[in-house]
């Protein structure tokens, strides 16, 4: 599962031909989330408030390079780095 961007101790990460809808995993200090793209939203999983916000704020500013790089992964290209949350 590659890992498409790291701030503050939290790992993004997206899979190959994962299913659908676009979506991409959030983890950090033992949890675990996936969150979907568009909409934005927490799809399942469970994650500490305060990470929860900065994978939202980080997600809503990198929406359009998330949907990129879920076309990529499912073209069996690799992804692209996104920048992380400042």
């Amino acid at each position: 599962m590659p890992e498409v961007s790291r701030f503050f101790g939290i790992s993004i990460r997206m899979y190959f031909d994962d299913h659908i809808p676009p979506h991409f995993h959030a983890i950090y200090a033992g949890s675990e989330a996936e969150f979907g793209i568009d909409p934005l939203a927490v799809l399942r999983g469970r994650f500490p408030r305060r990470a929860l916000g900065m994978v939202l704020e980080w997600a809503a500013t990198h929406q359009h390079e998330l949907l990129d790089n879920w076309e990529r992964l499912h073209n069996d290209e690799a992804p692209q780095q996104i920048d992380p949350l400042d």
